[in-house]
């Protein structure tokens, strides 16, 4: 079920990156500033503000730190990982 509920915020999204949030995280205000240099759209949910359920976000992509991020410009959402993968990732 986690997937399908990953998989839905995506196709919701209409951007070209999904972001998980949390309140006063770093690494998630770094992710945004990255994107919006890049100029890439991105969707914010944030756990913290009820916009996803941490727990359904982790079992569905493993990854237990904010923020998760997902490259959704593909047919089917790429999970990136976090702050350093999309780092790496953009590069």
């Amino acid at each position: 079920m986690s997937e399908s509920v990953v998989l839905n915020d995506a196709a919701n999204a209409d951007t070209d990156f999904l972001l998980y949030t949390g309140n006063f995280c770093g690494y998630c205000t770094a992710a945004k500033r990255l994107l919006e240099r890049k100029g890439l759209a991105f969707t914010e949910l944030n756990f913290d503000a009820g916009d996803a359920d941490r727990h359904e976000i982790v079992e569905a992509t493993g990854h237990r730190t904010v923020p998760v991020i997902l490259d959704l410009r593909q047919e089917q959402p790429v999970f990136i990982g976090g702050f350093t993968e999309l780092q790496s990732y953009l590069s």
